[in-house]
């Protein structure tokens, strides 16, 4: 049933005794009256229901088993207020369907990922086990929740509430069930023991990489001057703490003399431009050049226009570097970063091009590293030596996290969201056009904007034309994509950011940072064939305004039981994760969907399959730490 989908309209026959318990199944529960999504309620011929992805409830009127009408409702005062002609009831998420419920309650374990009953987990002592839920057990006279994990043989371990964080989530990176151990075994003993050891060589290496980057001589920018300060009171908002906890890590960072390389990490829409925005300034005051690398034409186009704007008042040259400028244009700008008469450059990859010298670059930043090719990235490797690097991301790749994680790379974190930020309410389910009219016309209603995703170019016409022929002449729609001349592109991306165009059916070219308040629904076609992260990323092109956004992943028709696994587990894992600031989650189920593959070579592979890669974590940690305490790596000269 997860991505089914009800539908109701007037005229239609409609039994009681089948339609309440597919509610039921959907998620949702019964009460007495309905005030959230989820809840349904039934007083004679007349069923109430809040169903996912609607702002008001809805009431059905029932003449015997036939649907007399169905309007939408002010739930405070039971007024109706207008006529549905036909609605589409989406699943609900259950918060407590495969959880312990004592366990778009009282104990949520968010170290890494949640449990679910019949997940592998790794009890630091005991070994690998399979988690079976929540028991209350009477302890000293009280009952006490305790976790239930069982062993090889159908033994089982109690493990108090208080004592759970000697309990986590094995996360392996590979397809092969894990090994159960024996209670009491010394076998679970030894493989710890000789991970604790194999791993030794890593911490090693790892400290030897920091003391390395530590040793390093980079520039040593100047303070804030009075100009940073008149710059950073130009953010139309208010910073968030995190932001502001951020920013002064960077610009301490850049204020040393060691070479920065830091992780910016922050979910989509949560500030991390601002915090890259203010170092970039900081650099230019020290007339330092600065190089912002960005994945698609379309993001650069927009980091150039916010950059233009807030600079508009500052002796500051901004230019950018990509498709959308021809040769001549593109050939001026590399000769005037030569010669040092631009300060900051956005562009694409073609920022590494052979041709593109800087008179005096001080500062790179990196948006979502991940979206560039290893070509790209070993480029980027050989200005790390003696230029800050400040690499931001949404969901950071496995590799470039685990090493933030590990200490090896400096980390900062933007968990905090923005004011009056909403979740994104997200639905995966199978194609629909009476849905996709449903979801366009609602949006198009509260005079907001849709993105509607196609990624193939060669239908993207004919997809466009089949959604138009169910919506109203005056719907303004238009297509993008890459391939189009680039003029064309640029002219149909304004249009749509100055909300002359109401639906954008685009291939993915929209997947990185483009900021449309105004544009608050997304529905992207295909689903199943997104890697969970570029899923979140396409989720994050909504919800960058104070209403509630809503994002529609849809599958083909009658093909929820033919999708492969690991796309079954991508759909489950977007819609699960959909809290604000699911990034981190995100990254963590992409670890373990895909696999981190060879992560830090193949015996270190091997240590991770063995403890599973929170244990690994914590032994690599305690590794680090004591061969700092025996001073094997003097910081003094930090």
């Amino acid at each position: 049933m997860l991505f089914k989908s009800l539908k109701l309209y007037p005229n239609q026959e409609l039994a009681l005794e089948s339609f309440l318990p597919d509610l039921v199944d959907f998620g949702y529960s019964r009460q007495e009256q309905v005030f959230a999504e989820g809840d349904f309620s039934l007083r004679g011929g007349i069923v109430d229901i809040f169903p996912v992805s609607f702002e008001l409830p809805i009431r059905i009127e029932l003449d015997n088993e036939k649907v007399h009408s169905i309007k939408a409702f002010d739930p405070a005062n039971g007024q109706g207020l207008w006529q549905h002609n036909i609605v589409i009831i989406l699943p609900h998420k259950k918060s407590s369907g495969t959880r312990s419920a004592s366990f778009r309650e009282e104990f949520p374990l968010k170290n890494f990922l949640d449990l679910h009953p019949g997940d592998f987990v790794v009890h630091s002592q005991h070994g690998i086990g399979k988690f079976q839920g929540i028991q209350k057990i009477k302890l000293k006279g009280a009952l006490k929740d305790h976790l239930v994990v069982e062993y090889d043989q159908g033994e089982k371990l109690y493990v108090p509430i208080d004592a759970m964080h000697l309990v986590q989530k094995y996360i392996a990176f590979a397809a092969r069930k894990p090994k159960l151990y024996r209670l009491g075994n010394k076998e679970w003993l030894r493989v710890k023991e000789r991970t604790r050891k194999g791993i030794q060589k890593l911490a090693w290496e790892l400290l030897s990489l920091q003391a390395i980057r530590l040793a390093s001589t980079g520039f040593k920018f100047s303070a804030d001057t009075q100009w940073q300060e008149d710059f950073e009171r130009t953010f139309p908002y208010t910073e968030t703490p995190d932001q502001v906890k951020a920013t002064a890590e960077v610009k301490s960072d850049m204020e040393s003399a060691k070479p920065m390389d830091r992780l910016l990490c922050g979910d989509v829409g949560y500030g991390k431009t601002e915090v890259a925005m203010r170092a970039a300034f900081k650099a230019v005051m020290d007339n330092k050049q600065v190089a912002y690398l960005v994945p698609t034409t379309i993001l650069a186009e927009q980091h150039y226009k916010n950059f233009t704007a807030r600079l508009k008042n500052f002796p500051v040259n901004v230019q950018m570097l990509s498709r959308f400028k021809t040769k001549a244009q593109a050939d001026e700008i590399v000769k005037n970063l030569h010669q040092g008469g631009v300060d900051i450059v956005i562009g694409t990859h073609r920022l590494l091009s052979a041709d593109v010298n800087f008179k005096n670059l001080g500062l790179v930043i990196v948006d979502e590293e991940q979206r560039f090719g290893v070509k790209a990235k070993e480029q980027l490797k050989k200005l790390k030596n003696t230029i800050d690097f400040l690499v931001l991301t949404a969901t950071p790749i496995p590799r470039t996290l685990y090493m933030s994680l590990m200490g090896a790379k400096d980390f900062s974190v933007i968990n905090t969201s923005p004011l009056n930020r909403l979740p994104i309410k997200t639905v995966v389910v199978e194609y629909d056009t009476d849905l996709i009219t449903q979801a366009i016309k609602r949006e198009l209603a509260r005079q907001g904007q849709v993105f509607f995703l196609h990624n193939r170019i060669r239908d993207l016409e004919k997809i466009k034309d089949k959604i138009a022929r169910n919506l109203p002449d005056s719907v303004r729609m238009a297509v993008a994509h890459g391939q189009m001349p680039a003029k064309l592109l640029e002219q149909i991306m304004s249009d749509f950011i100055s909300g002359q165009i109401d639906v954008l059916v685009s291939t993915m070219i929209i997947e990185s940072g483009i900021d449309i308040p105004n544009a608050n629904t997304i529905i992207v076609n295909n689903a199943q064939m997104f890697g969970l992260s570029d899923l979140h990323q396409l989720r994050g092109r909504v919800g960058r305004f104070n209403r509630a956004a809503y994002a529609y992943f849809l599958i083909p028709r009658d093909q929820s039981l033919l999708l492969e696994a690991d796309a079954k587990k991508r759909l489950q894992a977007i819609q699960e994760h959909s809290d604000l600031g699911a990034g981190f989650n995100i990254a963590m189920e992409d670890l373990e969907i895909r696999g981190a593959g060879n992560l830090l070579g193949q015996q270190q592979h091997g240590f991770i399959s063995a403890v599973g890669f929170d244990l690994y974590c914590r032994l690599l940690k305690e590794a680090i730490v004591n061969f700092k305490k025996a001073g094997v790596f003097d910081e003094t000269h930090n």
